[in-house]
């Protein structure tokens, strides 16, 4: 969050225990840069106000996340095409925060998230993330398959992930190197019909094993890394 430097950040707390210890020399030299207040308090008091599963002795209080705009997002970034993650119906915080973190290291330009029915970022979300919710730009829009409509319209291949589907994640480098959304849908359900008929593409995670389907934040590392490596060969 301090180095990302898109939210204000009011005030730092370190839990006690850690007042000179290494692992928060980082954190503490960027605060006192830029003139953050840290508080030194106790462990006890720290994690009630935590609101997250096992934290570990920080705590920020800052700004809310800036939401970002659809329009921006549809924007190049640099050379590149805008690359897109559209996420149906997933609930569990866990699950977002890794899906969040993939898009930040594969170069995802942008997230797309429903207003309903699926989570948004929260502290637990934040944590799995590991920072990552810092850096990649997310928007809310009010109904998915309206937004990938005009996303089709604007120019934008709308690729869905789908277990059943004969196609594979690994068959899309036509679509890869122009602007290309990846729609990832929840474990269980998968992708909801109306946001199925919005796809222009569906394609599957080839399962040579066992079980049928990966965890979708496993499916969203491959499929957005596939679209990265895709956009430099051929490049």
């Amino acid at each position: 969050m301090l180095i990302a430097g898109r939210r204000k950040v009011h005030e730092i707390w370190i839990s006690s225990e850690l007042e000179g210890d290494a692992g928060v020399d980082d954190i503490v030299t960027i605060a006192n840069a830029q003139n953050v207040p840290l508080v030194y308090i106790a462990k006890s008091r720290l994690e009630r106000e935590a609101r997250s599963e096992a934290p570990q002795g920080v705590l920020a209080h800052a700004a809310e996340l800036p939401e970002a705009d659809l329009d921006d997002l549809l924007r190049s970034a640099g050379d590149a095409p805008p690359f897109l993650v559209a996420v149906d119906g997933v609930t569990d915080p866990g699950n977002l925060g890794a899906i969040i973190r993939s898009c930040d290291g594969a170069g995802v330009t942008g997230v797309i998230l429903p207003r309903h029915r699926a989570v948004h970022v929260t502290p637990t979300v934040a944590k799995s993330a590991a920072g990552a919710v810092e850096f990649v730009p997310i928007t809310l829009v009010p109904g998915l398959p309206a937004t990938l409509k005009s996303l089709r319209d604007r120019g934008v291949w709308v690729v869905g992930l789908d277990d059943g589907a004969e196609r594979t994640i690994f068959e899309i480098d036509d679509l890869a190197t122009d602007p290309i959304c990846l729609v990832l849908g929840a474990e269980g359900a998968g992708l909801s019909r109306l946001v199925r008929d919005r796809c222009d593409a569906i394609v599957s995670i080839p399962m040579l094993g066992g079980v049928s389907s990966l965890n979708v934040s496993a499916a969203a590392a491959l499929s957005t890394y596939q679209v990265t490596h895709s956009r430099r060969r051929r490049g």
